[in-house]
């Protein structure tokens, strides 16, 4: 996918959650690098208390058989905003009924899909989907961006993407809603723990729907790996002193060849490669 605009199209309201459900496992703590990416990234986005974003939600799209991970989320934003709303969604009605019970004022299951769940006058300030759109053809991707994209207020964001089943990495688009309704795509996001190491190709197998089929030579993110696979062949001597500061080489060099690489340390440090689109 280009990183041109999405454009956004009218659809009348469904009942019927749009969608298909995932296999639904996961792990405790999965998706805690996701949160904390966001929180060092833009945490202005989930503490913004005024107009339409006072009361706005924090979605987490697909949550799985339990709602650990929308648990999880809501302990560790409401560190930074105490009285932030949080909507887990899932398209299973049994998994929605295994949630309910931990509702409150401020947290809410509901059964839907890519049409959210939303009661009138909610509005949506960030989406979580991970390991959702894996599951889908290559063709629906766009439809469900669209479809997603009536929810969220201007500045908003989608942070959609794949983990391994630990979260030990994970790969993610980063879309942004513009003032004219349609979706930017930001940045493609890559992070490690380091747990497994640091090898550029295992984040191949983890990528986004919109680019895994397209690792073939003329495409962009085939040659954006090429390029990364260079940079940390040519930094390997960096390794000796870690694998975070090879990392780190790795995203300075790979920027060398022109790619707009984010080499703000707090970023790098910690594992995530921020490769920003459109710049």
């Amino acid at each position: 996918m280009r990183q041109s605009l999405f454009m956004t199209r009218p659809r009348s309201a469904s009942k019927k959650p749009e969608g298909q459900p995932t296999r639904g496992k996961t792990a405790s703590n999965r998706l805690r690098r996701v949160d904390n990416f966001i929180l060092l990234y833009e945490p202005s986005l989930l503490s913004r208390n005024e107009g339409l974003f006072t009361d706005s939600l924090f979605v987490d799209l697909g949550y799985g058989f339990d709602p650990r991970t929308t648990l999880e989320s809501a302990i560790r934003f409401r560190r930074l905003n105490p009285s932030l709303k949080i909507l887990g969604v899932e398209i299973d009605p049994e998994r929605v009924a295994v949630a309910l019970p931990y509702s409150d004022d401020k947290t809410f299951f509901r059964l839907g899909g890519f049409n959210l769940p939303l009661q009138e006058g909610e509005t949506v300030r960030l989406i979580r989907a991970f390991n959702v759109l894996r599951q889908y053809e290559e063709k629906d991707f766009a439809p469900a961006y669209e479809r997603l994209a009536q929810y969220v207020l201007h500045g908003g964001l989608m942070l959609e993407g794949t983990s391994d089943p630990f979260g030990r990495i994970w790969s993610a688009n980063m879309a942004r809603m513009t003032d004219h309704g349609e979706w930017k795509m930001e940045a493609l996001v890559f992070s490690t723990n380091f747990r497994s190491g640091f090898d550029v190709e295992e984040f191949q197998t983890i990528l986004p729907k919109n680019y895994i089929h397209h690792i073939v030579p003329g495409e962009m993110i085939h040659d954006f790996f090429m390029a990364w696979k260079r940079a940390a062949a040519g930094t390997v001597s960096a390794k000796v002193y870690g694998l975070r500061q090879w990392f780190e080489a790795s995203a300075q060099a790979l920027a060398q060849q022109g790619y707009s690489i984010n080499l703000q340390k707090r970023f790098l440090s910690r594992g995530w490669l921020i490769w920003e689109l459109g710049k």
